[in-house]
């Protein structure tokens, strides 16, 4: 007999004041990285709370809900709130967006955020900054907006010069980042896809190799890679008297 799929229920969402919420212990984040606080506390000041707290009831001795609301998951976020309330840029009542969860365990909902979250790719970031370029932003503003350096920010810009075939080919492996930027040398696209379609024949893909086929001129007879052609002097005819 076949068993019919259970239908998915999602936690309810709602808006609880600041001051009704308190940071879990079961939060697995133990080691502070990435984006600081203060940094967080300012994008959120900006842009306001792009993604809601993940939060639960707290129960008194005898199983009954508090008011209170427990953080497992988001603490970093509570944090930069937590901050903004004692700058005075945020009221200590104000509503803040959450889920509240039922099911499973405070520990589960912490690290499954987590675990599941995936730093955004290279070529999406390049392609998000070339966006905003064109909108009218700085190198300096966009690297200030997302937490980056200028220089990352410009070297993901210089793939602006690199072919689609080549960026669509990074998009599924088929090429390392280092190697791709190695094309930025120039903008010649018809060259690149050829000296990569030469690599292909090569055991040699290495970034300072692709410079160099990208930017040589012409090859040197001593290069191992030349052709030579032997050219025999053709025997003259004396012309008769």
């Amino acid at each position: 007999m076949t068993k019919t799929p259970s239908k998915i229920v999602f936690s309810a969402s709602r808006d609880i004041p600041f001051n009704k919420l308190v940071l879990s212990q079961s939060n697995v984040r133990r080691i502070q990285a990435g984006v600081s606080i203060e940094e967080l506390a300012e994008d959120i000041s900006r842009r306001t709370l792009l993604q809601s707290l993940s939060v639960r009831a707290l129960l008194d001795g005898e199983g009954r809900e508090t008011g209170m609301f427990e953080v497992p998951a988001g603490g970093r976020r509570f944090r930069a709130l937590e901050l903004l309330v004692k700058q005075k840029r945020m009221t200590k009542t104000q509503a803040v967006p959450c889920i509240v969860r039922t099911n499973g365990f405070a520990e589960e909902d912490s690290l499954a955020e987590n675990v599941q979250r995936q730093a955004l790719h290279p070529l999406d970031q390049f392609r998000s900054f070339k966006t905003l370029t064109e909108k009218g932003l700085s190198e300096e503003e966009i690297a200030a907006r997302f937490f980056v350096s200028v220089n990352v920010v410009k070297q993901r810009l210089r793939l602006t010069a690199v072919s689609e075939t080549l960026l669509d080919l990074y998009a599924a492996d088929g090429i390392t980042l280092d190697q791709l930027m190695a094309f930025t040398v120039t903008s010649d696209h018809a060259r690149q896809e050829q000296v990569w379609e030469s690599l292909s024949r090569t055991y040699n893909k290495e970034p300072y190799y692709i410079r160099r086929l990208l930017t040589e001129s012409a090859i040197k007879v001593s290069d191992r890679r030349a052709q030579f052609v032997v050219f025999r002097p053709a025997k003259l005819t004396p012309l008769s008297g």
